[in-house]
């Protein structure tokens, strides 16, 4: 186990050693979707970010309980659920299936941990009776409030003062309010909509309590790490700290993370313009390990501009990095300790993917160059590298042979086309020998010859 892995922190703006509350078993909760549609590119910033930490926590510290939520309740669900004509149950199983099959085509892994909303309502109604009890929270015209003014340092987090919260944007507008930056906790259910009972009538709770309660109840106090997008800084984890710590003490997260946003082609991706790229569309063209390396490329800090250039690009990388683990196929592997590469220390840098992935290149580098003893060693890196990225985990010909759905010539047309390539050769036709490579290359298929025969694979251009 190593003592230096450094992690940005959101609430104190810099880069912390990460010191974990009890290194024999890490925590970490992670904002997951609401499942009322197909996620898109965006969201699947954070699960393939957060997989690698994952990853890397569970290598150096073995034990790391990973919760990550899903919302089945929510006004967004609500609203979807009607327009489909369908139950808030049936809408929130079939998205929340289709969000587990799209993220595990991206090589995530699953979470230790993976909780509906609307299995902790008593959790939820018990969180808010205690804030209640405190004097945090209010009850005005059926809904239950929590007191931003009842808080010391609300708005820490964000660096936001009371003060400067208006009513508008990103903060309800409601007159029963004492202060406008006040958030529901509980809200009464509409007639026709889905709810509970409870003290303040039939209703349901305020998205911000839903991940306090489920939090606190599987993790517990004090989460060594709480993470998410950007975009959920403020109000939501703005205000899950208020309610968690006004609620139960302590410090609620030690360590806040969040990664930038995604945008398409230089412009923020969003219903208007008509250019939301959802993951389940860009898997029919793209395979979910080039998704993941082109989500990897830009640190997660940094926003991501998602491009088909950036794709082409990856799809390119991976060719280059299988490429060289068939030169070298038949090479045993060593046991390695990765800890020891520049990969590892990128990694343990704030996962700095990008200069991670290039040390990749420089495993291939020494994979295509070096001795066999170097080959030896460089492969067995490069293949315990990838799996720190979930990556790298095809068998190198099933990769470059590998076909989507919408190329047009197949494997056993490849092989036969081959084969009577060979032929041709040795009848001296040499001709229509090159007149089938010129075809398979117009396919995207490229021919190897050597003296053990003729290798293939799909072109990445």
């Amino acid at each position: 186990m190593t003592s230096s892995l450094f992690l940005f922190n959101t609430s104190s703006r810099k880069k912390e050693l990460f010191t974990p509350k009890d290194p024999e078993r890490i925590t970490m909760y992670v904002c997951g979707p609401t499942v009322y549609n197909y996620i898109h590119i965006g969201n699947a910033r954070p699960t393939v970010v957060f997989d690698v930490l994952f990853r890397l926590l569970k290598r150096e510290y073995g034990t790391v309980i990973y919760a990550r939520n899903i919302t089945d309740v929510d006004d967004k669900i609500i609203a979807a659920a009607k327009e489909n004509d369908e139950s808030m149950i049936e809408i929130t199983a079939r998205f929340t299936e289709a969000y587990r099959d799209d993220v595990s085509a991206l090589k995530t892994l699953a979470p230790t941990l993976e909780p509906l909303a609307t299995e902790h309502i008593e959790e939820m109604i018990q969180l808010i009776e205690i804030l209640m009890n405190k004097g945090h929270a209010y009850l005005a015209e059926a809904n239950v409030l929590f007191s931003v003014q009842s808080m010391n340092d609300y708005g820490a987090l964000s660096n936001r003062a009371i003060e400067d919260m208006l009513p508008g944007a990103r903060v309800e507008i409601a007159e029963y309010k004492k202060h406008p930056g006040d958030f529901v906790l509980w809200k009464p259910a509409k007639s026709g909509e889905p709810g509970w009972d409870s003290p303040w009538g039939f209703g349901r709770p305020g998205w911000h309590l839903e991940c306090s309660a489920m939090a606190h109840s599987h993790l517990g106090q004090d989460i060594d790490i709480h993470g998410g997008g950007r975009d959920l800084i403020f109000p939501h984890h703005e205000n899950e700290i208020a309610q968690s710590c006004c609620a139960y003490g302590g410090n609620f997260v030690n360590h806040w993370m969040h990664n930038a946003t995604v945008d398409i082609d230089g412009e923020k991706m969003s219903k208007s313009l008509g250019n939301i790229r959802t993951v389940r569309d860009l898997l029919k063209n793209y395979r979910g390990d080039v998704l993941k390396l082109a989500l990897l490329s830009t640190h997660y800090r940094s926003p991501l501009n998602f491009s088909t250039a950036l794709l082409e690009q990856s799809e390119k990388t991976l060719t280059s990095f299988y490429n060289g683990l068939r030169e070298v196929d038949e090479i045993p592997i060593d046991e390695v300790n990765i800890a020891d590469t520049s990969f590892y220390a990128a990694l343990c840098d704030d996962l700095n993917t990008p200069l991670a992935i290039s040390e990749l290149h420089g495993m291939t580098k020494r994979i295509n160059t070096g001795s066999l003893s170097e080959k030896r060693i460089a492969k067995s890196q490069l293949l315990a590298a990838g799996s720190l990225l979930g990556l790298l985990d095809c068998e190198p010909n099933a990769w470059l042979q590998g076909a989507l759905d919408s190329i047009s010539i197949s494997p056993e047309e490849i092989e036969s086309l081959i084969l009577e390539r060979d032929k041709a050769k040795k009848a001296k036709n040499y001709a229509r020998a090159d007149e089938i490579r010129g075809l398979l290359t117009g396919k995207g298929v490229l021919l190897e010859d050597s003296s053990d025969g003729t290798r293939w694979r799909r072109s990445s251009d």
